[in-house]
């Protein structure tokens, strides 16, 4: 579906609705890929509350840290014991391929697609505005496993 606009005389088709993602959702997840590509690269480190409230939703923020905080009274590991943003506990990633788009006001969509260790990894995000900030509401890895469920006691 196209929109019409005028500018200057000349008439300009435009995609309407959905077909526009917020850039900012993109450049959200390419500055978090940033820290994964390269030799050596560091990543981003989840190992405070803070961080996760930077990255995730309040409410899965809230579960991730309770997990933590759960796992060290028990001396024991998380229950997220992978780093989310690539599905694993180690990575050397190849180029990252983002594409995003919107599914309702403040709410998108996005499929991140890489390498790593030369093994092809699709990770889906659910992805929420608040506050003018995009944070991650979700992520689903291989098509099956979700972060929300890794706290959903079964």
């Amino acid at each position: 579906m196209l929109t019409e606009f005028e500018h200057c005389g000349e008439l300009f088709h435009t995609p309407a609705g959905p077909a526009y993602a917020d850039a900012a959702a993109k450049t959200f997840l390419e500055k978090i890929y940033a820290a994964y590509k390269g030799k050596n690269s560091k990543g981003i480190p989840l190992d405070s509350a803070a961080m996760l409230r930077r990255y995730f939703e309040p409410k899965l923020a809230a579960l991730m840290i309770k997990d933590r905080k759960d796992a060290q009274k028990r001396g024991d590991v998380p229950d997220l014991d992978a780093d989310p943003f690539i599905a694993g506990q180690d990575w050397e990633i190849g180029p990252v391929d983002i594409a995003v788009r919107d599914t309702a006001p403040d709410k998108a969509s996005a499929t991140v697609k890489f390498s790593n260790f030369k093994m092809p990894t699709t990770v889906l995000y659910d992805l929420v505005k608040l506050s003018g900030s995009w944070r991650i509401a979700d992520i689903t890895w291989d098509g099956k496993d979700t972060l929300r469920g890794v706290f959903v006691k079964k």
